[in-house]
């Protein structure tokens, strides 16, 4: 398994280590609900270094970039970001990704870990065929990414920034800590506010110090804490943020998750438009009536939870299956979102989850499940 430049990081703080995507990550420290309550009450601080990082840099960086993703790249200014899916030719999901304009002719673009590998190889298909004159570059391994997500973590970034607290959501701004240069971005994948750091591989230890100087991690009270892919995975549930692999996948038509508005089905009708791989057939599905299963959430009775793959019946009948599922550490019930035929995907729904041992009662409901307060 790969390491990640805070390795020794995780080891220190005690953290329980797995195998994710080919990389040794920490699945919780203290524990995934402490460590979810710890993010919405006041901040915890992840490790996302498995995230795939690649750059794009040349004349054609931003036709190729449009070419390869499903939202607009051409009107993104400088120190924007935007999500964004990569398409099959099908309309299913080859990823989602965080797209960065840096400056005119150069991108950041952030992927799953698990697809990284897949997705080089997607870019190289699609410059190659193009003839676009860009170069990709993967900076995976020579950088580093931490999150900082909370409704304290501001605070915290205050003490060495000024710039960054008053960043909007989805912009960046790129610093200099040393000789080396940061990407900090109001990002994130908890529903909180935050943000996240790509930084050199052999800066993050010296960043870690800075970020939490004087911070006790073992005081109950502590703004910031180390949080695991456990927390991070129960937190975006109940944003109703997608998960590659449950939300979405090369067999998931992009127009069934709930995410249309990173979807521009009109890209190639702008002077010098193009179209993205896979949009011919996403307009097929939304000129014939929509896709045939949308993405819905679901509140459970009692606390037993659904898992992964369970059938969603609605009047008795199976109609969908449940793509992910937890018992809410901030709501104190079971909630899962899943697939179900479109003419059934109304909220307010009663249904009910098939768990191959019995039936747990429930109702469709409007997502996300939980929204920050605020500030």
């Amino acid at each position: 398994m790969q390491r990640t430049p805070l390795y020794d990081f995780h080891v220190d703080h005690g953290a329980k280590l797995v195998d994710f995507a080919g990389w040794e990550m920490p699945m919780y420290y203290s524990g995934i609900h402490e460590e979810h309550h710890q993010v919405r009450t006041s901040g915890g601080i992840f490790d996302v270094s498995h995230m795939g990082r690649l750059r794009f840099t040349g004349r054609h960086a931003r036709r190729l970039l449009e070419r390869l993703c499903s939202r607009r790249i051409g009107d993104m200014v400088a120190g924007q970001c935007r999500y964004s899916l990569m398409c099959n030719e099908q309309g299913g999901v080859r990823d989602d990704v965080i797209v960065m304009r840096v400056e005119e002719d150069d991108f950041v673009v952030v992927v799953n870990g698990a697809n990284r590998e897949k997705i080089v190889s997607h870019v190289e298909r699609i410059r190659s065929a193009g003839d676009f004159i860009a170069k990709v570059s993967d900076d995976t391994m020579s950088t580093a990414m931490v999150a900082l997500q909370g409704p304290k973590v501001m605070d915290l970034i205050a003490r060495v920034s000024s710039e960054v607290p008053s960043l909007k959501r989805y912009r960046f701004a790129v610093k200099n800590l040393v000789i080396a240069k940061l990407i900090v971005s109001r990002t994130g994948y908890t529903g909180e506010d935050g943000v996240e750091v790509i930084l050199p591989a052999g800066m993050v230890g010296m960043a870690m110090k800075l970020l939490l100087k004087d911070v006790n991690m073992k005081d109950a009270d502590a703004r910031v804490k180390p949080a695991g892919l456990g927390a991070r995975d129960t937190l975006r549930l109940e944003a109703a943020m997608p998960l590659y692999g449950h939300e979405l996948g090369e067999e998931i038509n992009a127009l069934g998750c709930g995410i249309d508005f990173a979807i521009s089905l009109d890209k190639d009708q702008e002077e010098g438009g193009l179209a993205f791989v896979g949009q011919d057939s996403l307009k097929r599905v939304r000129d014939s009536g929509g896709p045939k299963t949308k993405l819905v959430g679901i509140e459970i009775e009692g606390k037993r939870t659904a898992r992964q793959g369970y059938a969603v019946l609605a009047d008795g009948k199976a109609s969908g299956t449940v793509s992910s599922a937890c018992l809410s550490p901030t709501l104190g019930k079971p909630i899962a979102m899943a697939f179900v035929d479109a003419d059934v995907a109304d909220a307010g729904r009663a249904v009910q989850v098939d768990t191959g041992r019995g039936l747990l009662d429930g109702k469709l409901v409007a997502m996300p499940f939980y929204k920050a307060p605020k500030a």
